[in-house]
């Protein structure tokens, strides 16, 4: 328990964000084209499509975070 409360305050920690966003930028911009750009030329995007386009930029953030908050707490 105490290390998923360690996870979730490290998701606002300034030493991952930065890097964090990057990679949600980079990976989420790429799996937003792939699963809603045809949606998106199209006009066809409903709230639900945004809400999954939304944790579509989530998802990457939260996986770096992630990775460097393991990775510093074995160092």
């Amino acid at each position: 328990m105490k290390a998923i409360a360690g996870y979730l305050r490290s998701l606002f920690d300034r030493k991952f964000v930065f890097t964090g966003l990057k990679t949600a930028l980079f990976v989420g911009t790429i799996l937003f084209t792939i699963n809603h750009g045809g949606a998106l030329l199209r006009g066809e995007m409903d709230r639900e499509r945004w809400i999954s386009g939304l944790l579509t930029y989530l998802m990457p953030y939260c996986v770096n975070v992630h990775g460097q908050y393991v990775a510093r707490r074995r160092v």
